[in-house]
């Protein structure tokens, strides 16, 4: 396994320098030929990843101890699928992964433009390949997951706890993963679009939909985050203001930014300059992302805490920077765009306080999570920038961000007709009115709750009724009308979607941040409290002994019917106890369960009780916008024709200007 994985890893190497060199030449000396055979080598990199992390997993699965990484992650009596999601337990396994999705990208893009080849593409191919070839340098270097035991160990010491405690575990890094990966694509177009210069418009329309793509993986990845984090780790709440948290939704803020900022370039001819600078912007907050998680920089349940690649993501972070900015300085000239905002009340003049509002999101963030890092380094003194921090300084900009959500929609583009967008806010203004006053009339005081509710509110009305308003036209027309309307208007109605579940995802995180109720309390068995209305009774501990750990579960019933079963994992790897919550999970409330400590073995327990209003309003919000997302990035069947118009034009002409 080790010789097998080993020289797969040199392989792809080899096979991801050459397909840089090979593109690279391709696209300078205009050789369709060579385009073509590093689009081919897309496919054998492909295939040699694949080969590679089939072998890790192949691996652990069969035992094999005698590789390290095996021995220190995986163990005899470690089931089979948390085996199988070994394979991103830890830092040199995970970078295996980050290089078959990276791959698994790259063959995605050679076929996308099997046909069709603008002038950006050959430069996107080799810019890809080097991306790659620093992952694959990583872990033929200082990671090598194929490493030996100078002797096999019997039995291997399994996966951390935390990381065999909860399904989720399958799903929620591969998302992350395909989100953070993802911002390759459209950092390498943008760097293509720089190189071959000429100040075309035509590479953002190319990446859009991959940018999509992307942004609704990496949306996902956070949801499934913040539920991992509600489910398993216990404290009652989804998001703890971690550092590595945080640098995993500064890349989704600038992408966020980047798809509302698009529109202004594709409609208007704006903002080319804005655009190329938030892709290279969005790719190096990624690439700092993983510097802080993989070099050892951070502790956290994240982290992998002992890696020996942090300099050189520190290195190649650099290169992205000046690199990346050095070839935007170097095509400034073409890059200018004579365009401007006719009015201050307007679709792109709501789009450009959007940018402005995600960025400064973008930088609250990365002060607050990178300062203490910065001030240790220089002085040696140790501080945390918490909660309170960000809470105090995001909450107003997101609120604006919810106000420009809940009426740029309603803007027409250019000059405004203020009498039309007066009427068609009305609505929406009386709804969040209502609620405002309601909010307040039922006794909460904190104003930042309620303009929370007012304004999410406004955007869910005001994008509720602009879906509504535009089904309603296509009525007329039976439902052939209705289907014709929605795939006319796809990419808006997508929008007005996306919208739509960021509403609710503020329900959500105000109803949670705000209205929420806990407490710990100490029960005998047969004893009961009362807690948000409930009568919660301990009915004592019940122990199950598994191959991989001892569970120990203090069971509470619910006077209203049904039970909490919170729990004790006893791993033997993990010097103490892991908790697991339990939940009762209702439309408008959540009743939460932990068990923080157990006495007379078991006689007695101590409870921490939540009552989390609106938590599930989030992962609906969530699972929303990033159905919109997916909607909006789905192929449109006239751009696939005229893709197969452009093919046919190639394979009649194939050394016809600007298409590879």
């Amino acid at each position: 396994m080790s010789v097998l994985g080993s020289y797969g890893l040199l392989l792809g190497l080899v096979l991801a320098a050459g397909g840089a060199v090979v593109a690279a030449v391709g696209a300078r000396t205009l050789r369709p030929g060579l385009v073509e055979a590093a689009r081919r080598i897309a496919f054998a990199l492909l295939a040699t990843m694949v080969l590679v992390d089939g072998t890790m997993v192949a691996a652990l699965l069969g035992n094999d101890f005698s590789l390290r990484y095996v021995a220190d992650n995986s163990s005899r009596e470690t089931p089979v699928l948390f085996k199988v999601l070994a394979l991103w337990a830890s830092d040199d396994g995970s970078l295996l992964f980050w290089n078959l999705i990276l791959a698994g990208y790259i063959a995605a893009v050679a076929i996308r433009f099997r046909h069709y080849r603008p002038p950006t593409f050959p430069y996107a191919l080799s810019v890809l390949f080097v991306v790659q070839a620093f992952y694959l340098v990583l872990v033929d270097g200082p990671a090598r997951p194929f490493g030996t035991l100078a002797q096999a160990a019997a039995d291997g010491r399994g996966p951390a706890p935390l990381l065999q405690n909860h399904p989720l575990m399958a799903v929620h890094p591969p998302f992350l993963y395909l989100g953070f990966i993802g911002f390759t694509v459209p950092f390498a177009f943008g760097v293509a679009a720089l190189l071959a210069g000429g100040g075309s418009d035509h590479w953002v329309s190319l990446i859009r939909r991959w940018t999509l793509a992307v942004w609704c993986f990496l949306t996902v990845g956070l949801v499934l985050g913040a539920l991992w984090s509600y489910s398993v780790l216990g404290w009652g709440g989804y998001w703890a203001w971690d550092p590595v948290e945080n640098v995993a939704l500064l890349p989704w803020l600038v992408a966020t930014a980047f798809l509302h900022s698009i529109m202004l370039q594709e409609r208007r001819g704006m903002a080319r300059l804005w655009n190329i600078a938030l892709v290279i912007g969005a790719f190096a907050l990624m690439t700092f992302g993983t510097f802080l998680t993989r070099g050892s920089v951070l502790s956290s349940v994240h982290a992998f805490a002992q890696s020996a690649v942090g300099p050189a993501y520190l290195v190649f972070l650099g290169l992205v920077l000046l690199g990346g900015f050095g070839l935007v300085a170097w095509r400034l000239p073409t890059l200018r765009t004579p365009a401007r905002l006719e009015s201050t009340v307007s679709r792109e003049a709501a789009i450009v306080g959007n940018n402005m509002l995600l960025l400064a999101a973008t930088a609250i963030i990365l002060l607050g999570t990178a300062f203490p890092l910065v001030l240790e380094a220089v002085t040696g003194q140790q501080i945390t920038v918490g909660g309170p921090y960000f809470r105090s300084a995001l909450a107003p900009v997101f609120l604006l961000v919810l106000l420009l959500a809940g009426t740029a929609p309603l803007l027409p583009w250019r000059a405004v007709n203020r009498e039309r967008a007066v009427r068609r806010l009305r609505v929406p203004v009386v709804a969040a009115a209502v609620v405002v006053v309601g909010t307040a009339a039922a006794g909460l005081r904190d104003l930042y709750a309620i303009a929370g509710f007012g304004l999410a509110t406004l955007v869910l009305v005001a994008n509720g009724q602009e879906l509504v308003t535009g089904l309603a036209a296509g009525r007329r027309g039976g439902r052939a009308g209705i289907l014709r309307t929605l795939v006319r208007g796809r990419r808006r109605y997508a929008g007005l979607t996306v919208h739509m579940g960021l509403a609710l995802l503020a329900f959500g995180i105000t109803a949670s941040s705000n209205l929420a109720e806990q407490t710990q309390v100490t029960l005998r068995t047969g004893q009961s409290t009362v807690f948000a209305g409930q009568t919660l009774r301990y009915e004592g501990l019940e122990t199950d002994q598994q191959a991989q750990r001892i569970v120990l579960t203090a069971r509470v019933s619910l006077a209203s019917g049904g039970s909490l079963d919170p729990r004790m994992n006893l791993y033997p790897a993990a010097a103490e106890p892991i908790g697991s919550p339990s939940i009762h999970r209702g439309v408008v409330h959540d009743l939460y369960a932990s068990v923080i400590s157990l006495q007379d073995d078991g006689a007695s327990a101590t409870f921490r009780f939540y009552r989390n209003p609106g938590v599930n309003w989030l992962w609906i919000g969530g699972a929303l916008m990033a159905l919109g997302g997916a909607v909006a990035a789905w192929p449109a069947r006239r751009r696939r024709a005229e893709e197969e118009v452009v093919a046919a034009e190639r394979r009649r002409h194939p050394a016809g200007t600007g298409v590879l």
